[in-house]
């Protein structure tokens, strides 16, 4: 049965530790010098907010006992590995060299969608691979959790250019919101191939019309072409879709909430005065207006309709 490692915080169940856990925005808070403590943000906001504790790691380690003994004998032998954390871990400096993986305190945790359950449901009986899992809310014991962090739900460590897991182990793959973050998705993708069982499955979700979001980098977005391309070569695409969380009404939100949130104050209002009707004439009509000019260069690169480069090829001669 999979474990459910957060449950809604309540003046019986708070727990200081679990609640920072759970509550990253909170946990950051607190270490900033912000706010008191957990509790004190628990009493004035996280009670109405229905914030969650999140469980210790001691409650799935026997569960992931299990799940290691069972891939044991499908982990490559021709890859460097130490353990951390108790779990085997591929993350040798070459590949942290190749796939530019940097330390990053930023926390990446996405919940599976109807697809992914029912991927997991459906392999029930055999291996699924996350691949690039993020810190998860639900543990199951079918699913090899993935990362380059050693969250307290991540199995195995390593790259998701070099997996090290022999040809053919998974009945299935997971990766949403991953090959966005990874230097060669065509490495990766290949990767994920090889690793499936002939036959497996695949359920891949990536971002199209989204800002710049590191985790701590992003190096792609890709339109629905582009997604197909990675994987059309060798399997077989039934199915291609939008889902929900992809509607394009998050595309549209979440820019403009960005563009608002990293205006200057003296600038806000006028850009909140704006109207639908305003935002549909052509851009280059506001190209002088401060709401526009006065974002800062962050900004501009996080919501950049193109971004350019200037290089120079070096010249061995001199």
């Amino acid at each position: 049965m999979p474990i459910e490692l957060q449950t809604l915080a309540t003046r019986e169940t708070f727990n200081e530790v679990a609640y920072l856990a759970a509550n990253q925005d909170v946990a950051a808070a607190v270490k900033a010098g912000m706010i008191e403590s957990g509790r004190v943000h628990f009493e004035a906001f996280g009670r109405n907010e229905k914030r969650y504790l999140r469980g210790t790691p001691g409650t799935i380690e026997p569960l992931r006992e299990i799940k290691l003994q069972r891939i044991a004998d499908f982990l490559r032998s021709d890859l460097p590995t130490t353990t951390t954390s108790g779990k085997p871990d591929f993350l040798s400096p070459e590949l942290r060299e190749i796939s530019g993986i940097t330390s990053t305190e930023a926390v990446s945790s996405n919940s599976y969608d109807g697809q992914g359950i029912d991927l997991i449901n459906k392999h029930r009986d055999g291996l699924v691979l996350d691949c690039g899992a993020g810190r998860r809310d639900v543990y199951y014991e079918n699913v090899i959790n993935f990362e380059i962090v050693d969250y307290d739900t991540t199995d195995v460590l390593g790259v998701g250019e070099e997996l090290p897991f022999k040809d053919g182990t998974f009945d299935a793959v997971i990766s949403i919101a991953v090959l966005e973050h990874v230097k060669d998705p065509f490495r990766c993708a290949r990767e994920i191939i090889r690793v499936l069982k002939p036959g497996g499955d695949l359920y891949c979700a990536v971002p199209f019309l989204q800002p710049l979001h590191g985790y701590p980098h992003h190096y792609y977005n890709m339109s629905h072409q582009g997604l197909r391309s990675l994987f059309d070569h060798s399997m077989t695409i039934t199915e291609q879709d939008v889902p929900k969380a992809g509607w394009p009404i998050w595309t549209l939100t979440w820019f403009l909430q960005r563009w608002d949130a990293q205006l200057p104050e003296k600038v806000r209002a006028s850009f909140r005065r704006k109207t639908i009707g305003d935002l549909l004439q052509p851009a280059d009509r506001y190209l002088n207006e401060e709401w526009v000019k006065a974002l800062p260069k962050a900004a501009q690169f996080e919501l950049a309709s193109i971004t350019t480069i200037l290089a120079t090829k070096p010249d061995p001669v001199r």
